[in-house]
């Protein structure tokens, strides 16, 4: 989970890589997903899996978990 260090109001990006470094080089070069584009970001939180459908069913769920982006945010100010 990313959480933007340039807007006055707090935003997150949740995705999926394979490789998180160049990943947040991307969306801190506007060459990311449209959303992150226009802001700086920081990596706040990661986590691995076994495999590419286990990462994009829980990417999908705290995806809709606004609840649980927001303590994960919170813990990152």
């Amino acid at each position: 989970m990313l959480k933007s260090i340039t807007s006055v109001k707090s935003k997150t990006y949740v995705g999926y890589t394979n490789d998180i470094k160049l990943r947040l080089q991307k969306h801190n070069s506007n060459m990311g997903a449209k959303s992150t584009k226009g802001h700086k970001w920081l990596l706040i939180y990661s986590k691995k899996f076994k495999s590419k459908s286990l990462a994009m069913s829980y990417e999908y769920r705290l995806k809709k978990d606004r609840q649980k982006r927001k303590i994960i945010s919170d813990k990152f100010i």
